[in-house]
């Protein structure tokens, strides 16, 4: 990285410590009025956002509509509507003397680091650098450079909506980023990959900075006896096939009965057909493609051991390399020795494990890494509960895939593998908050 940049970080990051000051002192009104700016910026620039993202990924304008922009604009209105209640402070009893009263009060914790994703580059940015500025804080904004066209829109953004002693926003390779990672930052907010929160945890070590990592895994999806088919693959379907399979959430495998499997493939090739196909073939506007061959060629290589060790695939098993297009991929036979069901998948692959009984599913699920999700279709609450009682993930849907994602009114993280802490409404204004205790001794 050039001796200019990285001055140039070292400035802005000063310039930014310096304000914390006035930033923690603003209102409620005040944070508003930033987060109001913010909301008509991107707005303002909703087709020029859509086109970046198309240009990186060629994802559907429709699905870019509806995740990336619609899941911004609704989470900073979440913010606007819900920041007075959540800024008043928390009175608490006395333990000790009943005349005595404590309180909580939510502070800034200062200067924060926001490092987005590729997959969903422009969402999973912007909403938590919503939930920096509504606790008051300044920040850094780094977006990953395997989206150049959307990391240069949100830079336009961003210097649009903030000045750069409130908000900045560098552009750039991995050095901009390491170089960011050396700056003593308060709070430190990553997406991306287990890997990479290693080294963004041990880089926050340095300076006892604390974490949000929002990572990811392998989450498992069980169809228990009885549920009906046809919804269970119109749930999974989208879920696992939008954006390309490349969602940190998307259902990773299947543990589903072998005698329901050829059944639960056909319905699941029909929402193919039907949401992603063109007269029986799949139509390339309608699905996204692998960000970059790199990860074309890692898919293609965890499918072709599947396959070499006795998969077979049900439908599917196309890949285009001129244009990084993997098709959906529908697989039978799978085993836990597979390449593919030893890492995240992160692509429109579904591999299908067969089970007995749903003590082996519990067994199998908990003797791994924690995923990001569990998925249970079940009309059985004894089936449910078991699973939920039974197996441990950052979070978990009932008969649906995704939901939990889109749900302000709950915390979305991980536990340990698939992430640290957690965010979204509430729970996003806390992450980027120091929670004060305050006892008030009575006169």
């Amino acid at each position: 990285m050039d001796k200019q940049t990285q001055e140039e970080i070292q400035r802005v990051f000063k310039l930014q410590k310096a304000h914390q000051r006035k930033m923690r002192a603003t209102t409620a009104e005040e944070r508003k009025a930033k987060l109001n700016r913010f909301l008509e910026v991107i707005q303002a620039h909703e087709e020029e956002i859509i086109e970046a993202i198309q240009q990186d990924v060629r994802k559907p304008h429709k699905e870019v509509q509806s995740a990336e922009i619609a899941g911004t604009v609704n989470s900073i209105k979440d913010n606007i509507e819900h920041l007075d209640e959540w800024m008043a402070p928390k009175e608490v009893a006395s333990s000790l003397n009943s005349e005595a009263h404590g309180q909580l009060i939510y502070e800034p914790k200062g200067v924060c680091l926001v490092l987005g994703p590729w997959n969903y580059p422009f969402m999973l940015t912007m909403v938590p650098l919503a939930a920096a500025i509504s606790a008051g804080n300044t920040a850094i904004v780094k977006l990953s450079d395997m989206t150049e066209n959307t990391e240069k829109m949100a830079a336009k953004i961003i210097r649009e909506a903030f000045d750069e002693k409130e908000v900045a926003s560098f552009e750039g390779d991995v050095d901009v980023a390491t170089e960011l990672l050396e700056q003593p930052f308060d709070h430190i907010f990553f997406t991306g990959s287990t890997r990479v929160g290693k080294i963004v945890m041990t880089a926050a070590a340095k300076h006892l900075a604390s974490v949000t990592l929002e990572l990811g895994g392998k989450s498992p999806t069980i169809i228990d006896d009885g549920y009906d088919l046809i919804d269970a693959a119109k749930k999974i379907g989208i879920g696992k096939f939008a954006n390309a399979g490349q969602t940190c959430i998307a259902p990773d495998y299947l543990f589903i009965k072998e005698d329901q499997q050829e059944a639960f493939a056909n319905a699941l090739q029909s929402v193919v057909q039907s949401g992603f196909s063109s007269d029986g073939v799949l139509d390339k506007n309608k699905f996204t493609q692998i960000v970059n061959e790199r990860n074309f060629n890692r898919i293609k290589a965890l499918y072709d051991d599947a396959i070499s060790k006795g998969a077979e695939a049900i439908f599917g098993g196309e890949f285009d390399k001129e244009d990084r297009t993997v098709h959906p991929t529908v697989l039978k036979n799978v085993t836990p020795d597979m390449k593919i069901m030893q890492e995240e998948i992160f692509a429109p692959i579904l591999p299908m494990l067969n089970y007995d009984q749903l003590d082996d599913v519990i067994d199998y699920i908990t003797e791994r890494d924690k995923p990001l999700a569990t998925y249970i279709f079940s009309s059985n609450q004894n089936v449910i509960d078991k699973v939920l009682n039974y197996t441990t993930s950052g979070g978990a849907a009932v008969n649906d895939v995704l939901v939990q994602f889109r749900e302000l009114n709950l915390p979305f993280g991980g536990v340990n593998t698939s992430g640290i802490g957690s965010y979204h409404g509430v729970y996003g204004f806390k992450a980027f908050s120091h929670e004060k205790a305050v006892y008030h001794q009575a006169n």
